[in-house]
């Protein structure tokens, strides 16, 4: 191609790229007046139906009169209704989802109000979809992948004493990496070259705000050489994120290995600006006692984590879940009964 041809190209893809940025806002803006609507509609109902003695039979009657006088106006049906109503319920109360409705599609909104199963789920992929804008696809892998419960978990999960709530929130117990599409039996080095392949839904599991550095990334501590298996870095945390593959169980001399690497990024390459870094190691299958008691003296923030190469359980997961919450429930609980005073010895008479 000539030199004229690829300047030309170039302010092609320029104009195109304005189109489709001009299209994106037109859509969000349409988008954003259509949630509004079904709001306001989903109001309206539920106080009509709080004040009135308004019930099924009024919003069916409601949806035959608009599909009886105006044909041209879509999807207001019965069902339609229905989902306004339950909608506007949902999140009336809810002082942080509320302003993030319109900023999701009504597809999404419908994903989320089928498919999430508490108050807190819904927040959840709702916040996820505002802040990543998720694709329907997307969504949809996360709700198949359980990314909700598996988030929660790992937030309970053994961690350095040095591993921060933001870090531990976006580190979950167990990666779902079903899209490698490898077999059981493989190398950390074919784990490590197939997440490279496949780094736009790794990128996706992990989270909008991470970016990938390199993969076996370079340190060098004295005369030797040593190599990091994946690191990325996050924006929002504004910390290098250090991955050691293990195709194994979780072993604790793998600790000491994360710690050395963790040491040389910091003194090496991260920037004064910068929080500390965190270790990620990433095993088949770990015993969270032997987690606890390798990771009690850590220095370095690290965190241990799994990885499936199918789709996890979600039964086993939500009944993990339960147990957690309600565990920390009865911690709670406990902490919060007032001490009982020791009943003081009487003095002894004087005599």
């Amino acid at each position: 191609m000539k030199k004229d041809d690829l300047i030309a190209a170039a302010n092609f893809d320029e104009l195109i790229a304005m189109i489709e940025s001009a299209r994106a806002r037109a859509w969000q803006a349409v988008n954003s007046e259509l949630v509004a609507l079904y709001w306001n509609v989903g109001k309206w109902l539920s106080d009509k139906c709080a004040k009135a003695n308004w019930g099924d039979k009024t919003i069916r009657s409601i949806a035959e009169h608009l599909a009886k006088t105006r044909p041209d106006i879509k999807g207001f049906s019965r069902a339609g209704l229905y989902r306004m109503r339950q909608f506007y319920e949902f999140y009336k109360e809810d002082e942080i989802v509320s302003p993030l409705v319109r900023q999701i599609d009504w597809s999404h909104h419908l994903i989320v109000m089928a498919r999430a199963k508490s108050p807190d789920e819904r927040r959840f992929y709702i916040e996820k979809c505002a802040a990543e804008h998720c694709s329907k696809r997307n969504l949809e892998r996360l709700f198949d992948s359980s990314f909700y419960e598996r988030h929660r978990i790992g937030e309970a999960a053994p961690a350095s004493a040095l591993v921060i709530q933001p870090v531990r929130a976006v580190v979950p117990d167990v990666y779902s990496l079903e899209f490698l599409d490898l077999p059981e039996r493989h190398r950390e080095a074919t784990l490590r070259d197939a997440i490279v392949s496949h780094l736009r839904d790794f990128i996706l599991e992990l989270g909008k705000d991470f970016t990938f550095v390199g993969k076996e990334y370079p340190v060098k501590v004295g005369k030797s050489d040593f190599n990091i298996d994946l690191v990325f870095f996050n924006r929002t945390l504004r910390c290098f994120f250090a991955f050691e593959l293990k195709t194994r169980k979780f072993r604790p001399s793998d600790i000491g290995q994360i710690d050395f690497y963790l040491e040389a990024l910091d003194r090496d390459v991260r920037k004064p600006d910068e929080n500390p870094s965190v270790g990620v190691i990433l095993c088949t299958d770990k015993d969270d006692s032997v987690v606890e008691y390798a990771l009690s003296r850590s220095m370095s923030p690290t965190m241990v984590a799994s990885y499936q190469l199918v789709l996890p359980n979600k039964e086993i997961l939500q009944n993990r879940l339960r147990q957690i919450t309600e565990l920390v429930l009865e911690e709670n609980q406990i902490s919060e009964l007032p001490c009982s005073e020791e009943e003081e010895e009487p003095e002894p008479n004087e005599t």
